[in-house]
């Protein structure tokens, strides 16, 4: 492959499975073989955690690359999983907010750490933090694509009709060429009315847009990240790592 594809995980509402989909999606793509790297733009910090990085081993992180206390690599560390890099964050990473207004093309500082590394992997997944702010026009201003992760709620179709909206900006400010590859249902429970209504108004105004496989409610999920192992890794077949291998061979086609 020539340049490394960059999607984002967004999403302003928390609590919709962003981390878990940014992780699981980037280790299932790394397991088919290519080079990925999970940029973690988060100062929560969970997809760093999530890959099971000790935070206090760190040397440096994702707010030194971004204001360049150190080179693009320097930062990024390897995972114990199969082709899968890491570009951590930490809670330093909170301050970058600020510390980047006062900077000239501030928009642009994360391209500016990606471009740094595009010889070094096939895809780069970016785990953006809940919120519109600075961090998350960074990484929609770099991405070719976004990966929308949201519950089966009538909350998440008001946040959802946000979102679109910011994108739209940032893809008429910042990145022309910036698309929507893809909604995703996450912590999906058939059982229940309000998820099936809810995901039949999607399919009503988003039906080319929502992956086929949405992501059940699912134990062997939920416990993953306090092994520091993504779903693949710690119960291969279980349905929530069926579940994101389909997701993620549906966005390798949607994006080769």
């Amino acid at each position: 492959m020539g340049e490394p594809i960059i999607i984002s995980f967004a999403n302003q509402k928390g609590g919709v499975g962003k981390t878990t989909s940014a992780v699981n999606i980037a280790a299932c793509v790394a397991s088919l073989g290519f080079r990925v790297l999970l940029a973690d733009l988060d100062p929560q910090g969970n997809a760093t955690s999530g890959v099971g990085q000790n935070k206090r081993a760190l040397r440096y992180s994702m707010y030194d690359a971004l204001l360049g206390a150190c080179t693009p690599g320097a930062a990024v560390v390897p995972t114990r999983f199969d082709g899968l890099w890491l570009l951590p964050a930490t809670m330093d990473l909170a301050g970058a907010e600020i510390e980047l207004l006062d900077r000239e093309k501030r928009e642009y500082s994360l391209r500016s750490v990606l471009d740094a590394l595009r010889e070094d992997f096939d895809f780069v997944f970016t785990d953006c933090p809940p919120s519109l702010g600075m961090l998350t026009v960074n990484a929609l201003s770099c991405s070719q694509g976004v990966v929308i992760p949201m519950q089966c709620e009538y909350y998440s179709l008001e946040g959802l009709s946000q979102l679109m909206i910011s994108i739209k900006k940032v893809k008429q400010l910042y990145n022309p060429a910036l698309s929507i590859t893809g909604i995703l249902i996450t912590m999906y429970n058939g059982r229940l009315n309000l998820s099936t209504q809810v995901l039949a108004e999607l399919k009503r105004y988003y039906a080319d847009k929502l992956f086929k496989t949405p992501v059940v409610r699912n134990v062997k999920l939920s416990e993953a990240p306090s092994f520091g192992e993504p779903i693949f890794y710690h119960d291969k077949y279980s349905k929530g790592s069926l579940a994101y291998m389909e997701i993620a061979k549906e966005l390798i086609s949607r994006v080769l």
